[in-house]
C-alpha cells in the first residue's frame, strides 16, 4: 500500500520570490531522498521553469482544451533530480476564473489516484497569494494541503498579503481547512527586515521557518534556467534552502494564525515606518527598537 503524500501549499504575493523558493525547496527535498511533485498554480504557468532548464510545459487546462479527456501522465513532466512538474494553467486571457486551473487539475489527479501511484512523499502547491479567494483558496478550503507556508519579505504589501492569507486560513480552519506552518522570510538582509518579520509573526501567533537572504547567486542560477540547488549546490544560498527543506520535511504541527485587523495592521506599519525614518535621520538608535 502506497504511503500518503504530505501536501503543502506555498503562498506569497506576486514577485516576492515564491516560485524561486518553492522550486529550490522541491529540488532540495529531492536531493534529501524524497519523491516530490511541484504543482504550479499560478496562471503564468512558470512555477517549474527552473526545474526544467528554463522550459515551459503544457498546462492541465491547455491540454484539456485540446482533448476532451486527459490522462494525468500527459501533463506530468520530469524535472531536476526526478522532481515531477505540473502546471495547472489558467483560462484564455480575459476570460474565466484564474483559479479554475487549480480546481480542475486537483480533481483530475485525485480521480486518477496519481499521488498514490507515484508513491510521492511531498506534493508542493505553488499558489499566488495576492488574493485568497475562489480557486486560489482551494488548497486551503478543501483541506487538500495539510500545511500552508507563506513567503514574505519585510515590505508592507508582502506582509499585507500574508495577513490576508492568515484571515483565509482562520476562516476555513473550523471546517477542516489547512493550517499555517509558518512564514518563510525572503530577501532578509537588513537587520530591521528581520525585526519587522519577527514582530509580525509574534503578533499573529505564528513563527518564522527560515530566513532567506537576497543573493546574486539565485539570479545567476535563474539566468541559466536552473535552481540554486542544481547550479550552485555548494553555495551558502543552497545551504539555506537545504535547511528550509529539512525543517519542512520534519514539520508536523501547524496552527491557526491570529491575523491583525486592517486598522491594527495599518497602525503597526505606521509605527515601523516612523521608527525607520527616525533611524535614517539619526534621531533614534537601532537598539531602541524594543520600545516599538
Amino acid at each position: 500500500m502506497a504511503k500518503k503524500a504530505t501536501q503543502i501549499a506555498i503562498y506569497g504575493k506576486g514577485g516576492i520570490g515564491k516560485s524561486t523558493t518553492t522550486s529550490n525547496l522541491s529540488a532540495a527535498l529531492s536531493k534529501l531522498g524524497y519523491r516530490v511533485m511541484q504543482f504550479g498554480c499560478d496562471p503564468k504557468s512558470d512555477s517549474t521553469n527552473t526545474l526544467r532548464n528554463g522550459t515551459y510545459i503544457p498546462t492541465v487546462l491547455d491540454t484539456l482544451r485540446e482533448k476532451s479527456t486527459v490522462n494525468a501522465h500527459d501533463v506530468i513532466f520530469e524535472g531536476f533530480n526526478g522532481v515531477y512538474c505540473v502546471e495547472a494553467g489558467g483560462p484564455a486571457p480575459g476570460v474565466g476564473c484564474a483559479g479554475r486551473g487549480i480546481i480542475t487539475a486537483v480533481e483530475l489527479f485525485k480521480q486518477q489516484r496519481i499521488f498514490e501511484e507515484l508513491d510521492l512523499d511531498f506534493v508542493i502547491y505553488d499558489v499566488l497569494g495576492d488574493v485568497v479567494c475562489g480557486g486560489f483558496a482551494v488548497p486551503i478550503r478543501e483541506g487538500i494541503a495539510e500545511h500552508v507556508f507563506t513567503v514574505s519579505s519585510a515590505d508592507f504589501m508582502s506582509i499585507y498579503a500574508a495577513n490576508n492569507l492568515f484571515r483565509g486560513i482562520q476562516k476555513y480552519s473550523n471546517s477542516g481547512g489547512a493550517l499555517l506552518g509558518g512564514v518563510i522570510a525572503n530577501s532578509i538582509n537588513a537587520p530591521y527586515a528581520r525585526e519587522i518579520i519577527n514582530d509580525f509573526v509574534e503578533r499573529t501567533k505564528t513563527q518564522v521557518v527560515e530566513y532567506i537572504p537576497r543573493s546574486v547567486t539565485v539570479t545567476q542560477c535563474e539566468l541559466q534556467g536552473k535552481t540554486t540547488i542544481e547550479a550552485a549546490p555548494n553555495s551558502e544560498q543552497a545551504k539555506v534552502y537545504f535547511s528550509l527543506a529539512e525543517k519542512i520535511a520534519s514539520h508536523k504541527d501547524s496552527k491557526t494564525p491570529q491575523p491583525l485587523g486592517i486598522q491594527e495592521l495599518r497602525n503597526w506599519a505606521a509605527r515601523w515606518g516612523d521608527y525607520l525614518l527616525a533611524i535614517e535621520t539619526g534621531s533614534i538608535r537601532p537598539e531602541l527598537s524594543g520600545n516599538l
